[in-house]
């Protein structure tokens, strides 16, 4: 791997990302409510840099094999340890359930077949449609986090988080639907 890949700033930015989910994972689980002001500041730094990210490798010419696979893992791994953490600190109501294994069931389901599409040679482009639903995951906890610091926004995570639950189970039919071709066998 060429060093180039690994000193970009758009591949440090997504690096950074990954490393911010422990220190804001731990400030969460203190229990603390001025960490867990900092915990929502890194995290808003966190979601947004995955925005800046792509936009600098793209505006500089910058996309690479390693951004490309860093990327998603870097949202993935942001939204699945936030969800646990949340879950584990209580943030989550029992029906809050249903959206987040909802967006945890997708996020492993289709790892996996992108892996496996990955071994027979297809890719699954990222539609616009997944980005906005990595957005309104990233939002909805957002808001989940920020519950605690601000009284009276559950009735608002809460639509937040099922409408990011429904955006996220949509996008992962439209991904099986697309790979099913090739899971069947009827692909060229």
């Amino acid at each position: 791997m060429a060093k180039s890949q690994i000193t970009s700033i758009p591949n440090l930015i997504t690096i950074a990302r990954i490393f911010a989910i422990v220190p804001i994972a731990w400030l969460v689980m203190t229990g603390d409510q001025n960490l867990r002001t900092v915990a929502l500041v890194l995290f808003i730094v966190a979601a947004a840099s995955d925005w800046v990210d792509g936009y600098l490798a793209r505006k500089w010419q910058q996309v690479s094999p390693l951004g490309r696979m860093l990327d998603p893992i870097a949202d993935k791994m942001l939204v699945g340890i936030m969800i646990a953490v949340l879950a584990w600190d209580g943030s989550f109501s029992g029906w809050d359930m249903i959206p987040v294994i909802a967006i945890l069931f997708r996020e492993f389901f289709i790892s996996g077949l992108r892996e496996f599409l990955g071994n027979v040679k297809v890719v699954l482009p990222v539609s616009q449609l997944a980005k906005w639903k990595t957005t309104v995951q990233l939002v909805a906890l957002t808001l989940v986090l920020l519950e605690r610091l601000v009284p009276g926004l559950g009735l608002i995570s809460d639509l937040l988080l099922w409408l990011a639950g429904i955006l996220t189970l949509w996008t992962g039919l439209q991904y099986f639907r697309a790979s099913w071709p090739h899971l069947s066998g009827e692909a060229p």
